[in-house]
């Protein structure tokens, strides 16, 4: 009996092989079409091991054991394999082609400028959602955003805020007032309170207000007043900010010399408490606005700087703010352009800023290429304009070069003026570390500079081979020299050997000496007296001078910061109001006011005028100097 095809199998290993017939035939059939088909007959890795063998391609490289085992690393570069690798370019100095060895190997494939915004940014938060009353934030729909019609269409008016009692002064107007001032010719009229109203319009308000009261006054006897029966009436806040021309201290009425000064406000930006005030400079236009520079004298802490401008009617927040990359170690503000700004860097560039250009970049700086200095600027003053009317001003560092520098269409063009030197040829000798200079309030071409080496030279623009005259004037570096306002003779200067000096530029020693007992860090003449400066020193005093009362020792001094923590750095008097700022070693700037005592002026005696004008100052300056000169320098 024949067998089916179907049962003609191999049996699993370890049991019986049963041969029937026809299974040859069939099992052959079988085994090729499972070499052809190798893996899809295949059910399991198992039936794969065990019943099915690998099959190697016809086509495939025989290779030997030692080649099997060989390992062949593959490195991917960045390099173009479709650069050309055989460029050449003919070299004028030899004279022969040769081949270029930097090929550009990038390839650009694809770019595209996407329009994503980061949901974390400033912008994001703009666009993506809103602020709703009682704190929430809820998406922003289309009629939200700026661009968007329904916002042009449903457009709401903005909600008037308070003009006292506002959280955020930033919040109270969407630019600049300061900024606006700067920019026109006249400041706008401020009559009344807008939507918009900021600090200076109710400043100028309340100004408007006062002096109304004070011709009122004078009419009628029963108007209002900041007093009523001896008792104080209540006050706006910034009515108190406006009195600080009128508050007075009143015992000064039992003194006969002394006087006080009467702390108005402390200015202060939290990002520059880790920085020193640097130098200080009020704008001659708007009298309430000045300029602070921060930085460091600490040579081991030199980093990031600061120029800002605060306002006396803003103590809360500066008006400007300008970060720099260095350390601010002076500036100067234009006497006719108030909003360029001068400013020098303790990595020796100069720049020049303006209050009038939006971005926070100077407008002018100096670089390696353009002339700037190797060493620290201790000092910058702007000058008159040259003859095609172009700006310039003057600057001086330790590098020993006195440099001018000419604002030109978009840079600065720099002229070496004087170098100076320890012995009193300029032109040879070794180098002379400039620490400060001040051109002549009355002679165009004269200016003194002071040294490191306690030397005073006494230069001039147009003569620059040799110094018109050399004063030994301290044992240690001359941090500041100064002019008179309105003497022309005479100029004071200030060091850390603890010393103060007074001098008459054609006498080779200092008519007045004084000794403060702690390292001077400035001194500066008042605008309003010819005898009368302010010096600050490193243990936290403020000393004033009038020697037209007191020759001999300072009529105020006042201790107005902790001596242990605090150094006072520098000094300022304000052109107009009785007021001078003092800077210090931990980013403050305070301002106060002299008493009464510490700006009398002569009294006139009965039936006759005193008179007035800058003739009295210098012959009031002149009646203490011809005291101390010898007889024959009075005749000459």
């Amino acid at each position: 009996m024949p067998v089916p095809n179907n049962n003609a199998a191999f049996a699993r290993k370890g049991s019986n092989v049963q041969k029937v017939p026809g299974a040859k035939s069939t099992k052959a059939a079988t085994k090729k079409k499972d070499e052809e088909e190798a893996v899809e007959t295949g059910t399991g890795w198992e039936e794969w091991s065990q019943g099915k063998a690998l099959v190697r391609p016809p086509d495939q490289m025989e290779l030997t054991e030692a080649e099997l085992k060989e390992e062949n690393t593959r490195i991917l570069t960045a390099n173009n394999p479709h650069a050309p690798q055989n460029i050449v370019r003919y070299s004028f100095k030899e004279r022969s082609y040769k081949p270029i060895n930097i090929v550009d190997q990038m390839a650009v494939h694809f770019v595209l400028e996407g329009s994503l915004v980061h949901q974390d940014s400033e912008e994001a938060r703009k666009l993506g959602v809103k602020e709703v009353d009682g704190g929430d934030v809820e998406e922003a729909g289309d009629e939200d955003r700026p661009d968007s019609a329904a916002s042009r269409i449903n457009k709401k008016e903005p909600k008037v805020t308070n003009q006292f009692n506002f959280s955020d002064r930033a919040s109270q107007t969407l630019n600049n007032p300061m900024r606006d001032r700067i920019c026109q010719t006249e400041p706008p009229p401020r009559s009344s309170f807008s939507a918009t109203a900021n600090q200076w319009e109710i400043y100028d308000a309340y100004v408007q207000e006062l002096q109304k009261q004070e011709k009122n006054k004078e009419k009628q006897k029963g108007t209002h007043s900041h007093k009523d029966n001896g008792k104080s009436k209540k006050v706006m806040p910034m009515e108190t900010q406006v009195n600080f021309k009128y508050f007075e201290d009143a015992s000064d009425e039992f003194r006969e010399q002394e006087g006080t000064l009467l702390p108005l406000w402390k200015f202060q930006y939290d990002k520059a408490k880790t920085l020193s005030v640097t130098a200080l400079c009020w704008n001659n236009k708007y009298q309430d606005l000045f300029a602070v520079g921060l930085g460091s004298y600490d040579f081991s802490r030199q980093g990031c700087g600061m120029l800002l401008f605060y306002s006396l009617k803003n103590p809360a927040f500066p008006e400007y703010i300008y970060p720099t990359s260095s350390g601010v170690m002076c500036l100067d503000i234009h006497v006719q352009y108030f909003h360029l700004v001068a400013v020098g860097f303790y990595n020796g560039c100069v720049a020049v800023y303006s209050l009038k250009e939006e971005g926070r970049e100077p407008v002018y700086k100096s670089t390696a290429k353009t002339g700037k200095h190797t060493d620290p600027v201790w000092q910058v003053h702007w000058q008159s304009d040259d003859m095609d009317s172009n700006h310039n001003f003057y600057s001086v560092s330790s590098d020993g070069r006195v440099v001018s520098w000419t604002l030109v269409k978009n840079e600065l063009v720099f002229t070496d003026i004087i170098r100076l030197t320890l012995t009193g040829a300029v032109s040879e000798g070794p180098k002379a570390s400039g620490t400060s200079f001040d051109f002549h309030k009355q002679i165009d071409y004269m200016f003194l500079v002071g040294t490191e080496e306690g030397k005073i030279h006494k230069c001039s623009k147009t003569y620059s081979s040799q110094f018109l005259e050399t004063y030994d004037a301290h044992s240690m570096a001359v941090d500041t020299v100064k002019w008179n306002y309105f003497h022309p003779k005479v100029f004071v200067s200030c060091s850390s050997d603890w010393t103060v000096k007074i001098w008459d530029h054609t006498i080779n020693t200092p008519m007045f000496v004084f000794d403060l007992q702690a390292a001077v860090g400035d001194v500066a003449w008042s605008p309003y007296s010819s005898t009368v400066f302010a010096a600050v020193t490193t243990d936290g005093t403020v000393h004033v001078f009038d020697l037209n009362v007191n020759k001999y020792e300072a009529i105020c001094q006042q201790l107005v910061v902790d001596k242990k923590k605090t150094k006072l750095t520098h000094v300022e008097f304000n052109p107009i109001h009785p007021v001078i700022i003092v800077g210090d070693d931990r980013g403050y700037v305070t301002s106060f006011k002299l008493s009464p005592n510490l700006r009398k002026k002569p009294k006139a005696k009965k039936g006759h005028e005193l008179p007035k004008g800058p003739e009295v100052e210098v012959a009031k300056m002149e009646k203490l100097l011809s005291l101390l000169r010898e007889p024959d320098q009075n005749s000459g």
